[in-house]
């Protein structure tokens, strides 16, 4: 019975919204069903690499490249996971846009796991260089985003 009257209170909520803001809405769904559809297909495709490996006694969690492969699979199913959340936040109505700080996080997630799997060995220092300049970028970003929204408001006359 519950499902009903939480049923009945989204069609109240729907009829509410505008012809822009129920477009906005359908896109929202679409995607995070798209999304969700990748994280089951990411999900499906990193469990079988693991059996696999094992299954065929090659799965080695202490040799560095298995390490970097297996973390860059799971980083990305955690990006994932974390972009179909954003959406999800957005499609309840707590927000109404995606918000900044959400992108600068997906983003510093990206270029964590991309930190992960990068062979040192063969990666010249500039491109290392540049994932620093990039985190520390996002960083400030973050840092700013987070400040402006915790800064008390100033209410003018």
């Amino acid at each position: 019975m519950a499902w009903r009257h939480e049923l009945a209170a989204a069609r109240e909520r729907w009829n509410l919204l505008t012809f822009y803001e129920k477009f906005e809405h359908a896109v929202i769904v679409v995607l995070t069903g798209v999304i969700a559809l990748i994280i089951v297909f990411a999900l499906w495709s990193l469990v079988l690499k693991v059996v696999v490996s094992i299954l065929e006694s090659s799965f080695d969690p202490t040799d560095y490249s298995v390490f970097q492969a297996l973390f860059g699979m799971i980083f990305t199913v955690i990006i994932a996971l974390e972009f179909k959340r954003s959406l999800l936040v957005v499609a309840e109505r707590k927000q109404s846009i995606v918000q900044v700080r959400t992108v600068i996080l997906l983003a510093l997630l990206a270029v964590v796991r991309k930190i992960m799997i990068v062979d040192l060995a063969s990666t010249d220092a500039l491109q290392l260089l540049a994932l620093a300049a990039t985190i520390l970028a996002l960083g400030v970003a973050y840092w700013l985003v987070t400040y402006r929204e915790r800064a008390p408001r100033i209410r003018e006359p």
